[in-house]
């Protein structure tokens, strides 16, 4: 088999490979390149043209990536990575460098935000931080979206090119106001937890799925309003302001509970907790500012998981 020429490779090659495998489409791949779809057609052609091969397979709901094309798109990607570890070390601090994190809305505040204030990160350094279910940030974490993200561990098919290190269990708790009703009953009937309100997590998700198994495996079935959310905002504002119960992280409501604004109904929610962890593609190389990153995290993942195991929150 003969090899294709890598002289005959370009940047702009690898730039629309790189659109068009993160976004699934042609056409929002030309929208971020700023160039028009036939150019994209175009310009992905010649790359196949050039390899011999098949990177994408083309559809009316968008282009999916071969086999072939999900080799090639690791070694693009660290083709790239490489370029701009080249350019910053004969131009350092010319262009600050910017991390794209991401975080579970129930961790970003207790592990991420305290461990970006640690005075051992680099200065000079934009760090980008958006949340989202753990689905969508993984999915973004693989298609390059994102450098890293504090999430939960998931099905295998979802970590497919990721590593998680393990960072901390985190247990789950039901919240609610201190003058609840419920704060009178050492231990309420299932009947009585079914008769309030609940702010669970969104459908599909593994929070979620521990806070079902746990409802049914008390016989608890809400016979009220059941809000959906993943904000830990709106999941607070619910619970301090009604009569909610508030099934939800420890780490979500920590704050909270630490000022008096919301207390833990004392259940028995052994089996509930969820590993928590630090993502990234196993094919990156993660920049010193990236690492710095990950070890303050890791530092305030075990302070927490130390409280925690000691009983305090």
């Amino acid at each position: 088999m003969k090899l294709p020429q890598a002289h005959r490779l370009q940047l702009r090659h690898l730039h629309c490979f790189l659109a068009v495998a993160r976004l699934g489409h042609l056409g929002r791949a030309a929208q971020a390149l700023s160039i028009s779809q036939p150019a994209v057609t175009k310009t992905l052609a010649d790359l196949e043209d050039l390899l011999g091969l098949r990177l994408f397979e083309r559809g009316r709901r968008g282009a999916r990536l071969t086999p072939v094309g999900q080799s090639f798109l690791r070694h693009a990607r660290q083709v790239m990575a490489t370029l701009d570890q080249a350019l910053e070390s004969v131009a350092p601090g010319q262009t600050p460098p910017v991390l794209r994190l991401g975080a579970l809305p129930t961790v970003v505040n207790a592990i991420v935000a305290a461990g970006l204030r640690s005075p051992g990160l680099p200065g000079h350094t934009t760090v980008r931080i958006e949340t989202g279910a753990n689905r969508e940030l993984l999915a973004r974490l693989q298609q390059g979206e994102l450098d890293a993200v504090v999430g939960r561990l998931s099905e295998p098919d979802r970590l497919q090119g990721l590593t998680f290190e393990h960072l901390y269990a985190e247990p789950l708790i039901v919240a609610m106001r201190p003058d609840h009703p419920l704060r009178r009953k050492r231990r309420p009937t299932p009947a009585q937890l079914a008769a309030h309100d609940w702010i669970l997590p969104l459908a599909d998700t593994m929070i979620r799925h521990n806070a079902d198994s746990w409802l049914q495996s008390q016989g608890v079935v809400p016979q009220a309003m059941v809000f959906e959310t993943l904000s830990v905002s709106l999941g607070r504002e619910l619970a301090a302001t009604s009569d909610a119960l508030w099934f939800t992280p420890l780490g979500a409501a920590e704050a909270d509970l630490e000022r008096g604004v919301l207390v833990p109904l004392p259940l028995a929610l052994s089996g509930t907790e969820e590993p928590v962890g630090w993502l990234m593609r196993s094919d990156a190389q993660p920049s010193p500012a990236l690492q710095a990153v990950r070890a303050a995290v890791r530092e305030q993942a075990q302070r927490r998981q130390q409280r925690w195991s000691l009983g305090t929150p």
